[in-house]
Parts: C-alpha cells; sequence; structure tokens
C-alpha cells in the first residue's frame, strides 16, 4: 500500500480553511521545520492557501504563499501533493475541492467529520480508485490518536464496543451545571459567550457533531460503510439540574454518550445521554475533555482521553497525518478498501440495561401505584425508587430500573400516557455498563 517518491524532494501541503485548525498547522509547520524533516526524511512546505477572506488578521504569517480564491482550484494545483481541507461543512467548498484533489491524484488530509459522514464511502472508492488516501484523525477526538489505534495498534483485535464521550462542549456543560449548580439555559448561554458553541448550536447539543464522529468510528470499528443516517440521536437539552443532583446522589454522573455495537441485530450505533458510574473513567471525565473507550477481544478495554477540540491539539492530529504520508504509510480510508465495506443492518439498542426515570405526578393517592403497575405490565421490576420534597400539587419521582429493553421501556412510556397521574413528558435516561 506504499506510493514511492524521492525521499530527497518536499512535501507540498495546499491548505484550505484558516480558522484555528489551518492558522494551527501554519504554525508547526513553521516553527517546527527542522523536527519535521528528522522524523520524515523530508522537507514538509506550504505551497498555497485559501480562505474566505485573504485580509483577516490572524496571528500567523501566510505571505510566503500563493493565495487562492477557489478551493477548487487550489486542490488541482502541480505544486500540492496534499490537499488539506479544514473549510467544514458536509457539503459545497469542502465536497468539490476534496473530489478535485482526489480527481488530480492527490492526497487529502481532512479535519471534517460531516464530510466523511456522509459522503465517506463514495470518496473513499474515488481515493483508491485514483490510488490516493484521504486521512482524517483530526476529524474525530481533537489530538487523541484514536483513529490510528483503530486502523493500526488494534487492527489483530475483532472489535466488541466503541464507546466515548465526543463532544467537549457538551461534557463542558454537563459538567459546569454539576459544579456550579446551574440550570442548564443559563450554562448553554454561557457557553455560548465563551465561544464554545458551533455556528448552529444543535450541532453540539443535539449530538450530530459527536454522532458525525461515531459513524466514523463505527465503519473502521467493524468494516462497515459510513452510515451517519442510522445513528440514533438524542441531544442534552432535557437534562436538568435536577436529573444530575439526582444522578450524583445515586452514585451516576450524566455524559452525552456514544455507543457503537455489532450484535446479532445488526449495527447499534447511538448517541444520546446516559448514566455512567460516578467512580468510572468517563464518570471522572470534566470539562471540554474528550474520552473514548475501545474494546478488542484480544487487548481488552483501553481508554484514550484527551482534548478533543483547540488550536494545538486538532492541528496536531492534522501534521500527524501529513507527516504518516510521508512515511510512505498508506491506509484505505476506513481501514480496509472500501469496496470490502459491508452496509450494515441498523439496529436499535437491544442488549437489556437499567433506566434512570424521572417525572412528576399529580399528587393524589394511588398515583405511583399507577405507574408502578405499568411498569410491572411491561415486564419491568424497579430496583430503586426515590420520593424527593413535593412542589405544590406535583410529585417528583425518580426510579431506577432493573435491566430491561428499549421496547420493554417504550411501552411502559405509552402506558403511562393513559394513566391521568403525569404532569409532564418522563425522561428516562439509559445507565450504560462501562
Amino acid at each position: 500500500m506504499s506510493k514511492t517518491s524521492a525521499s530527497a524532494s518536499p512535501l507540498r501541503l495546499g491548505i484550505a480553511g484558516l480558522g484555528t485548525v489551518g492558522t494551527g498547522v501554519i504554525k508547526i509547520v513553521q516553527s517546527q521545520a527542522e523536527l519535521l524533516a528528522a522524523r520524515t526524511g523530508r522537507e514538509i512546505t506550504i505551497s498555497a492557501v485559501s480562505a474566505r477572506s485573504r485580509d483577516k488578521e490572524r496571528g500567523v504569517d501566510i505571505g510566503p504563499y500563493d493565495w487562492e480564491d477557489d478551493a477548487v482550484v487550489l486542490a488541482g494545483r502541480d505544486d500540492v501533493d496534499i490537499f488539506v481541507e479544514l473549510m467544514g461543512g458536509s457539503d459545497g467548498p469542502a465536497k468539490a475541492a476534496t473530489e478535485a484533489a482526489l480527481a488530480a491524484g492527490k492526497d487529502v488530509v481532512t479535519a471534517n467529520k460531516a464530510l466523511l459522514a456522509i459522503h465517506g464511502q463514495e470518496l473513499a472508492l474515488q481515493a483508491e480508485g485514483a490510488g490516493s488516501v484521504i486521512r482524517f484523525e483530526a476529524a474525530v477526538a481533537g489530538g487523541i490518536p484514536v483513529i490510528k489505534s483503530l486502523t493500526e495498534g488494534l487492527a489483530g483485535n475483532e472489535i466488541a464496543r466503541v464507546m466515548g464521550v465526543m463532544n467537549g462542549t457538551c461534557n463542558y456543560i454537563l459538567t459546569r451545571m454539576e459544579d456550579a449548580g446551574l440550570p442548564y439555559d443559563e450554562v448553554f448561554a454561557e457557553a455560548d459567550a465563551l465561544g464554545f458553541l458551533e455556528a448552529d448550536p444543535n450541532l453540539d447539543v443535539g449530538g450530530i457533531d459527536a454522532g458525525h464522529k461515531l459513524a466514523l468510528l463505527a465503519s473502521i470499528a467493524f468494516g462497515t460503510q459510513v452510515d451517519f443516517g442510522a445513528v440514533e440521536l438524542e441531544g442534552i437539552g432535557s437534562i436538568t439540574i435536577e436529573d444530575i443532583r439526582a444522578a450524583d446522589d445515586m452514585g451516576y454522573k450524566i455524559k452525552l454518550l456514544g455507543v457503537a455495537q455489532m450484535t446479532g441485530r445488526g449495527l447499534e450505533q447511538r448517541m444520546s445521554p446516559c448514566l455512567v458510574p460516578a467512580s468510572s473513567p468517563l464518570g471522572q471525565l470534566q470539562g471540554g475533555t474528550n474520552m473514548v473507550v475501545l474494546e478488542g477481544d484480544a487487548v481488552g478495554q483501553i481508554v484514550l482521553r484527551g482534548a478533543g477540540a483547540g488550536e494545538g491539539p486538532t492541528a496536531s492530529a492534522v501534521m500527524a497525518d501529513i507527516l504518516d504520508i510521508a512515511r510512505g504509510v498508506r491506509l484505505p480510508t476506513f481501514g480496509q478498501p472500501a469496496s470490502t465495506l459491508r452496509k450494515a443492518r441498523a439496529a436499535r439498542a437491544t442488549l437489556a440495561a437499567p433506566y434512570y426515570l424521572r417525572m412528576h405526578l399529580v399528587d393524589k393517592p394511588g398515583a405511583l401505584a399507577k405507574i408502578a403497575s405499568a411498569l410491572g405490565e411491561a415486564g419491568i421490576s424497579i430496583d430503586r425508587m426515590r420520593q424527593y420534597g413535593h412542589q405544590d400539587t406535583t410529585a417528583p419521582v425518580l426510579i431506577v430500573t432493573h435491566k430491561t429493553t428499549s421496547s420493554a421501556l417504550d411501552e411502559a412510556m405509552m402506558a403511562f400516557e393513559g394513566t391521568g397521574v403525569l404532569v409532564d413528558t418522563p425522561v428516562a435516561i439509559r445507565i450504560e455498563d462501562v
């Protein structure tokens, strides 16, 4: 899988997108030139760059490089060996320029999770047909080398499960709510003011950003065509400070957790709030840090933790891919030839798990008995139940079930609606075994 080139010839980059990550890559190339050359046996240079605005102050000197207004033109330049796509977006200029680069026989390094989660299979086929490679370490979990771990370090393992906290903004919001005792809306506004949220905040808090990452990891882990459309998504908008306090009282933390695993019914991919044991590595994860847990048949469980975003960590991941190409390391996009990736059947969570249920009931005799009866008729038994102080005419109730299936829980939740004792919609959160 190698593409030979003269070791003395420079490896020439064309960088499209000069935001936080793009400028970070330029800083590394400029400040670590000798180190990069020593580690790869060749000089790493930048031929040209492209972005929306040429005159924006970026804190880095782009004067030595040619400027292209059009990223597609940049992608096809004769003096570009690797097209570095850092524009973002699943379509538009990012997709057009990436396709142009591959058509011109260039290699591509990208941090664009959305592009690959939506178009990964077709782009992988195009790359392999052209003898090019697409590398995307920076697209998942920032500076954590999780792609490299799956495609190389754990290549001899059958992967049982991929799991993790893959959006630092959501983890910041949830841990900030707990530490400061603040409600979701207030912490959301704070995160927005600090610049932590995407231009479309739902990409973060709705689980979409993290869902893109999970779909990419699942493809590599299970040898399947990337299928973001099959990821079950649920964001953190329904999580209240009441949930966080109650979870803590019972020895759990709430995390936006991605889980992918192959079951007898198909590939399960879900990104949703879950309770995890407070004593677990995931439970102890604070702030904007990411963590990915990989489970293989030979290696067992390994835990990767680190910065999931930011200039330095993400640029570090981009440079790792560039250096691999400079060294002649050339792997299929998703760890095996794209033509061999099978289309997996999508499956809902089928493995039984306990659930945390929060609801407000009408404060009248027999209300709780109706809820317990609905659970029992669905075959769900109660492990723990707590009833906190009454609020006017309502009674807050928390229930932790024994292990049950998602279908049984759905049946119980539908039955709740017919009891006439609910004040609002119940919240159900899976408790994940980590």
